[in-house]
């Protein structure tokens, strides 16, 4: 300890020994502007007087979201989704196809969230105030005498811009991590700020914090289990950058460093090290048998939190994944396939199954969005520049229709709030026919009907798997979304050809901003399902991993 602790010292004190960091802002310039936003969105909720934040916490977010996603259409205008890809910030993260794609479709998706975050017409005003989704002091006990002062004041919990901020930050660094230090780093990033937006329901507080508690605990130990497993690569490999890593995989040429010499090229470690780090990227994307989580928490979280967690944590967690497998794991394909194969079926199965027995529409959406994990997972599986470019379509496609979803699971409401029991959405269409229409859309888009994106991706997915040799695999995809079907018909069904009740719940008229969240969705959904060709390919262009 003492040698280590002399060299240190002795470099430090030498001039020239420590190279400054090179940094290329310019290339990482979309996660600095959110980052600097949300750093800013932590003042304005300092030095701004209440009644003003709202409006300008509003105004940041959507002015950071839109400039970073102008940012990464510059860069891939600029070639570094292609020829100029390249490794930056001295290797820990990458600017490629994959990387700026995904970005800019977190960034869009974050961009629609915001709106419905926004959204302050739905519930009635309290005390001539008019209040949004979120409670009104989070850190009164729900019930008591603070939070009742809170609400009668008019208060608002804006906290929660920047708190997106920052989670949209953590997922922009997510899918482009390097190594795996970066990876981690990125993960905890975007996770505690899910954790605190789960907790801060205005109405059905108790269950808004379980929901968050459960998230927390159950993401701790994820976290602790990919962190292990960074260990155990590192232990292997002597190294935590992903070429590295891949490097003494493939040939085991890297030099030996003394201090690792005894475990270096274990292969013990590497599978055990790989399967702990896998283990932690599945449950963020929710997949079986790591998928207890999904259901409780979708409920749980306010729904404009929901939406914007099931669309962009999943196009980050299945961005890291494919870089994982890809880039890092790319000589290990005979080991990885079939526990993965295993876990796509169990996943595509077990979410389309369960579904059928749901009675709240937030739960049925969520193990729904199980099911499509594992048909996401069936491209992932492909192992081939199709599979890649499939998967990223996939995301793009799945996450507006799930944003547009759960924005329309806001209009629907009674006397308690939301009305998400299945039982009251009994004759919707007849009550409101422009909401249960829409809604029917995204439905028909999640089943993988014609016309629609859903379908579009499935077909993407399924064909770059069974060019791959994968062919049962897509048996049981096809299926799986032929039991899926079933359930989203059968909402369908419940909505236009069931009698309104009298007690029925109402359609509450929202603002523009929700207006617009659902009409994106809308159109994105049948954009890409009418005309995909352009997206397909834009994809395919984007499906090439800087190594």
């Amino acid at each position: 300890m003492t040698d280590i602790h002399t060299l240190w010292t002795t470099a430090a004190e030498v001039p020239g020994r420590i190279p400054a960091p090179h940094i290329e802002y310019a290339q990482l310039s979309p996660t600095l502007i959110v980052l600097g936003a949300a750093i800013v969105g932590v003042l304005i909720e300092a030095l701004l007087p209440r009644r003003h934040r709202h409006t300008a916490q509003l105004l940041l977010s959507v002015l950071a979201l839109a400039a970073g996603f102008a940012a990464v259409i510059g860069l891939a205008a600029g070639g570094f989704a292609t020829t100029k890809a390249h490794l930056a910030a001295m290797g820990a993260l990458a600017v490629d196809g994959p990387a700026l794609f995904l970005q800019g479709t977190i960034l869009l998706v974050s961009l629609v969230a915001v709106f419905t975050f926004a959204e302050r017409r739905l519930d009635p005003a309290a005390h001539g105030k008019r209040v949004d989704s979120f409670a009104a002091q989070a850190a009164a006990v729900p019930g008591g005498t603070a939070e009742q002062a809170a609400v009668k004041a008019g208060f608002t919990t804006t906290e929660v811009f920047p708190i997106l901020l920052f989670a949209v930050g953590g997922m922009l660094i997510f899918p482009a991590a390097n190594d795996l230090l970066t990876l981690f780093v990125a993960l905890e990033v975007f996770s505690l700020p899910l954790y605190i937006l789960c907790a801060l329901a205005r109405r059905q507080r108790l269950l808004s914090q379980e929901a968050a508690l459960k998230y927390f605990l159950l993401g701790a130990f994820s976290s602790a289990f990919l962190l292990f497993g960074i260990a155990l690569l590192y232990g292997y490999a002597g190294t935590v950058t992903y070429a590295g890593i891949a490097e003494v995989i493939a040939d085991g040429t890297k030099q030996i460093d003394p201090a690792l010499a005894g475990t270096m090229g274990n292969d013990a470690l590497l599978l055990i090290g790989g399967a702990l780090v896998l283990m932690g990227l599945l449950f963020k994307v929710g997949a079986v048998p790591f998928h207890m989580w999904t259901p409780d928490v979708y409920q749980g979280a306010p729904t404009p939190v929901t939406g914007f967690m099931a669309a962009a944590t999943k196009v980050a967690a299945f961005g890291a994944l494919l870089r994982l497998l890809y880039v890092v794991l790319p000589g290990m394909r005979w080991d990885w396939r079939p526990v993965m194969w295993g876990v796509a079926i169990v996943t595509m199965l077990g979410g389309a199954i369960v579904a059928i027995t749901q009675t709240d529409i937030k739960r049925l959406l969520a193990y729904s969005s199980i099911a499509h994990a594992g048909f996401i997972l069936a491209g992932v599986l492909a192992t081939t520049q199709d599979g890649i470019s499939s998967v990223l379509f996939y995301l793009a496609a799945y996450s507006f229709v799930t944003l547009g979803a759960f924005a329309v699971v806001t209009l629907v409401r009674d006397a308690g709030g939301e009305a998400t029991q299945l039982s009251k959405w009994a004759g919707l269409g007849r009550r409101s026919p422009l909401v249960a229409a829409v809604f029917a859309v995204f439905l028909l888009a999640f089943a993988g009907i014609p016309l629609t994106s859903g379908f579009a991706g499935k077909f993407a997915v399924f064909k770059a798997a069974a060019q791959s040799g994968a062919g049962w695999l897509v048996v049981i995809g096809v299926l799986s979304s032929a039991i899926a079907a079933f359930f989203y018909i059968r909402v369908i069904v419940l909505m236009f050809f069931h009698e309104p009740k009298a007690e029925g719940p109402t359609v509450a008229v929202p603002s523009p901003l929700t207006t617009t969240a659902i009409a994106f969705g809308v159109v994105v959904t049948l954009v890409l399902g009418l005309a995909p060709q352009y997206f397909l390919d834009l994809a395919g262009q984007a499906g090439t991993f800087v190594r």
